[in-house]
């Protein structure tokens, strides 16, 4: 494994892909120097000063690119063709996303469900997390919490999407 990169700052272009998705494309001797493990390269990413994410530098052919959603877009005035100040440093973080305080707590309590959560791939802690902390509710993202904890318990560890999806509905 590479040694820690040092932070980098540099101008992207947005750009909309066929798809509709947009992105900020970067050379791929950028996206190289933050690999952090075998398979991803996680990053914290400054947009114009003004707006900091933890995501992913993606691969894609000669290149990496990072999304760039629309709340983010609309908060600093990008659209396609907009040139952002970049600012790219390690994600040293345990997770690669912030850590919600209610699933922590479940997590404390819950020796067995943490041992089930920490045992997942690093890819679906941050989807669980992403949709707890997603959770607007302080009380429904604990609810959120305990069905997903509840979850890995009742399918021997492994996430089923669907049936998650559904259980998280359950009124509390």
């Amino acid at each position: 494994m590479p040694k820690s990169a040092q932070p980098v700052k540099l101008k992207a272009t947005l750009t909309k892909s066929t798809s509709g998705w947009y992105f900020l494309r970067f050379p791929a001797k950028i996206g190289l120097r933050f690999q952090t493990d075998a398979r991803t390269r996680r990053v914290v990413c400054t947009l114009n000063d003004s707006h900091t994410f933890q995501c992913a530098l993606l691969p894609n052919k000669e290149e990496f690119c990072i999304g760039v959603n629309k709340a983010v877009r609309e908060k600093l005035g990008l659209e396609d063709g907009s040139v952002v100040n970049v600012k790219l440093e390690p994600d040293t973080s345990k997770y690669g996303a912030p850590m919600p305080a209610e699933l922590k707590e479940v997590l404390k309590q819950d020796r067995e469900g943490s041992r089930r959560f920490h045992a997942l791939t690093s890819g679906k802690q941050r989807s669980l997390i992403y949709m707890i902390r997603s959770v607007k509710d302080i009380d429904r993202r604990i609810h959120v919490a305990l069905i997903v904890v509840k979850h890995l318990e009742d399918n021997d560890g492994k996430v089923v999407d669907a049936k998650l999806y559904e259980e998280t509905k359950r009124p509390y």
